[in-house]
């Protein structure tokens, strides 16, 4: 008797067609499983990492125009100016490397000099208070409310970095993160986070 091969329409047998069938259903079945989390993960942290390089930015484009506001009111107070303008230039030149979220030394130094940053400009904003006239001044008085408004922003963009890299090393340490960041994903590392300073890590006060 010779064997005789049902086909489709699409010249497929039906063993071929099955054996397709089962392949769509395991990459179905391996997605539930967390195949993608890794990436996922990954990608969501890269993502609330360029927040925060977005707000670190806005707050250094906002200093230029606060420094000058001051100056016009208290020019004696040379020093602390100084030491903002310093504080920006290092943090706004450093070129970040494109392996920083990886970088233990890198990813360290630029939390360093976005901390002098902040600790200078918290000693500006206190220096205010000696000169009314500046409190009351409309220039800095918008100023200080942008400032505001940006610290809390970073705050904000911080966390969620924090966090987006909580879940993402979390899944790399974990079974089935574990299984298939060592079948797929090999070249996965995990992130660098924030670490809490209570005296450089607090936001510049800005409120009077």
């Amino acid at each position: 008797m010779i064997a005789t091969f049902s086909r489709n329409p699409n010249g497929l047998s039906c063993g071929a067609g099955a054996r397709i069938a089962a392949l769509i259903l395991l990459v179905f079945s391996l997605s539930g499983c967390g195949i993608n989390n890794i990436p996922t993960y990954e990608e969501n942290a890269r993502a609330k990492w360029s927040e925060v390089l977005n707000q670190y930015q806005r707050r250094a484009d906002l200093i230029p125009n606060l420094v000058e506001t001051v100056k016009g009111f208290a020019a004696q107070e040379k020093d602390v100016l100084t030491s903002v303008v310093e504080a920006r230039a290092k943090a706004t030149a450093t070129q970040l490397p494109s392996d920083i979220l990886t970088d233990p030394d890198a990813f360290k130094a630029f939390q360093e000099n976005q901390s002098a940053l902040s600790g200078a400009l918290s000693r500006l904003l206190v220096t205010v208070e000696r000169y009314p006239d500046l409190k009351s001044n409309q220039n800095f008085l918008a100023l200080q409310s942008q400032l505001e408004g940006t610290e809390n922003r970073i705050a904000v963009a911080r966390r969620d970095y924090i966090e987006a890299v909580r879940l993402y090393n979390t899944e790399l340490k974990t079974i089935p993160g574990r299984w298939w960041r060592s079948i797929m994903y090999s070249d996965s590392i995990p992130m660098q986070t924030f670490t809490v300073d209570a005296e450089t890590q607090q936001n510049p006060k800005v409120k009077f």
